[in-house]
């Protein structure tokens, strides 16, 4: 695919879910006026349709870009997942379709840490059981079964961005915290990381999971896990939908091997608020259930919206990749006067070459460049000081294993 870059009045940017005003708002301040909003998702042949004609993709978690989805995205340029999480998109197909996919790893750490914590909090005192049975007129006032946090021992299942921020906040309430991670972590703290799942399993008050969702997390707490965890202990999910077997979960809470847990994702969610949420958790008054609301707070939606436009908008405008999950990372400010090109091909030998032999079978002066690969994709930003003709560019986008070439200005 070869093309000039079109005006930033012509570039049209699709939000979905509901994405924060602050996103718009950052999109029409930097001259991207045609932004259309959808506040819910969309069935798969409705975003096909979609998705068509846009050049700009912004989700959350609900909306699942896949292979097929993409294949009807004849315009695309990048997608921002307006999350921490980018499971929810094709990322190795959005790569050989030469399209980053950009998110928020950090904006909204603070808001799940700080979920964790209450719903800790109000675990160990047993609320949200003495709360169901008082809207059903029960009065259960009692300390029998109610414990402070403090002196208790998390354990941390991910030392990621959002883990080691609970391991801070823990602490500062007295509390004593392990960690269990895939690899080597350096603790915050008093915090230590101990061999394996089952020892953090066996020593903990509270278990929580921060981690990713992949092949390796996929029911990692599963019948043989809870035949491990600390009789009484309760158990947090704000990470992944299937890091959690939930019928083994609900087994476990009816026998009352565990206290209580607080559930915040789920294998199957609803695809709108109209949809009925089911789980067999609903039936249990020891489980706090909340619909995939870990980073949800005002706070942390409008700093990711800041976030991940103007990572947006940096690609379109002048072809950063920076912080792009599936993407080489390349970066380079503006050269006034020039004019940039971009080059996405297969990572294959040779290209680059190719490129600057065709540049200079032309007579055109490279006032800069940067190619970054990874293991199957390269990508070259070229500024060149002069006028170039159009032939040039179709030359570039006919070196065999181009993807798609660029130019910006």
């Amino acid at each position: 695919m070869s093309t000039l870059s079109l005006h930033k009045s012509k570039i049209k940017v699709l939000l979905l879910e509901g994405v924060h005003a602050s996103a718009v708002e950052t999109f029409q301040r930097l001259g991207y006026d045609k932004v259309i909003e959808v506040k819910g998702s969309l069935a798969p042949e409705e975003l096909k349709e979609a998705i068509s004609d846009v050049h700009i993709l912004g989700i959350r978690s609900r909306t699942q870009v896949d292979a097929d989805i993409l294949s009807a995205a004849n315009k695309l340029i990048s997608i921002g997942c307006f999350c921490i999480g980018t499971n929810q998109v094709a990322l190795d197909d959005a790569l050989h379709r030469g399209i980053p996919v950009f998110n928020a790893p950090f904006s909204n750490t603070r808001s799940v840490a700080e979920l964790v914590i209450a719903e800790a909090i109000l675990l160990l005192r047993g609320v949200p059981e003495k709360s169901a049975n008082a809207h059903r007129g029960k009065w259960l006032k009692t300390a029998v079964g109610s414990y402070e946090i403090r002196g208790k021992t998390l354990g941390i299942v991910g030392y990621g961005n959002i883990g080691s921020q609970l391991s801070v906040l823990a602490e500062g309430l007295g509390m004593r915290v392990l960690f269990h991670d895939a690899t080597h972590k350096l603790p915050l703290g008093n915090a230590r990381q101990v061999k394996n799942l089952n020892e953090l399993l066996q020593s903990s008050d509270i278990v929580t999971f921060h981690v990713p969702e992949h092949e390796s997390t996929t029911a990692m707490m599963g019948k043989d896990e809870f035949q491990q965890i600390k009789k009484g202990a309760v158990l947090i999910n704000a990470s992944r939908g299937k890091v959690i077997d939930i019928d083994e979960l609900s087994q476990a809470l009816a026998s009352g091997h565990i206290s209580g847990a607080a559930i915040d994702v789920f294998p199957v969610e609803p695809r709108s608020v109209e949809e009925e949420f089911l789980s067999p958790l609903r039936q249990f008054d020891n489980c706090i259930l909340t619909p995939h609301v870990g980073g949800s707070t005002m706070e942390a939606q409008a700093n990711i919206g800041v976030e991940v436009a103007n990572k947006l908008v940096k690609f379109s405008d002048n072809g950063s990749s920076h912080s792009a999950v599936n993407f080489p990372q390349v970066a380079l400010p503006d050269h006034p006067g020039s004019h940039r090109i971009l080059h996405i091909h297969r990572n294959v030998p040779g290209i680059l070459a190719q490129i600057n032999n065709y540049f200079s079978d032309n007579g055109i002066n490279i006032s800069s460049q940067f190619l970054q690969t990874n293991e199957l994709t390269g990508y070259v930003v070229t500024d060149i000081d002069q006028d170039y003709s159009q032939m040039v560019v179709k030359e570039l986008q006919e070196i065999e294993g181009t993807i798609r070439t660029r130019v910006l200005f």
